[in-house]
């Protein structure tokens, strides 16, 4: 089988919106996806790269088109729990850390479902300390273990680590997949990496 990864960052909506697609495509291809926590703002630094709402600042119409092109998306794959964060841009140094942190444990996939649902579904400001632990303490993850481990030297270091593997192989945003090692980057690319897989295990 090959490897699959989805490097991801809970500030982005469109990772979201991917996450909530990739179970269907692991059901279909029988291929598990394998979720890299990264931090946006560090992948942005490494690469020059800015976030959409600074790219579209001033341009007239773009900003309207990618609203549009969310709706299509919304609608093709039937999700209905996805708002914009008022609280947008959130810092998502935290909650990053907080990824690093439970992937060394068994709750990794409930913490990514439930931050992202915090963000995105039902959203919160998840850069606010107070807002954070009540957020996990209604999710009935360990709020006060994880909080404890985004301060673990060694989980710091891996998130850093991990930006800068991503950002050497040519990561530059998110959500950005790779399948074997061809990348692929955005939620409207989500159809590639199937078809990808589904070549490398035809």
């Amino acid at each position: 089988m090959p490897a699959v990864e989805f490097h991801f960052d809970f500030g982005s909506p469109n990772a979201y919106l991917a996450h909530l697609v990739v179970p269907a495509i692991e059901s279909r291809t029988r291929v598990e996806f394998s979720y890299v926590p990264v931090l946006l703002g560090g992948v942005f630094k490494a690469t020059g790269n800015v976030s959409p709402m600074v790219a579209l600042k001033g341009i007239k119409n773009k900003g309207e088109y990618q609203q549009l092109e969310t709706q299509r998306f919304l609608a093709a794959h039937k999700i209905t729990s996805f708002e914009t964060n008022p609280f947008f841009p959130v810092n998502t140094l935290k909650i990053m850390r907080g990824a690093v942190f439970a992937s060394r444990t068994g709750y990794f996939k409930r913490y990514v479902d439930e931050v992202f649902r915090h963000m995105w579904a039902e959203p919160k400001k998840m850069d606010d300390d107070d807002v954070i632990h009540a957020a996990l303490e209604e999710s009935e993850l360990p709020a006060d273990e994880i909080l404890a481990g985004t301060q673990d030297a060694d989980v710091k270091r891996e998130l850093i680590d991990n930006v800068n593997r991503s950002v050497a192989r040519g990561v530059f945003g998110s959500p950005s997949f790779f399948v074997a090692e061809e990348l692929f980057f955005g939620k409207d690319r989500l159809r590639d990496v199937e078809e990808m897989i589904e070549n490398l295990t035809g």
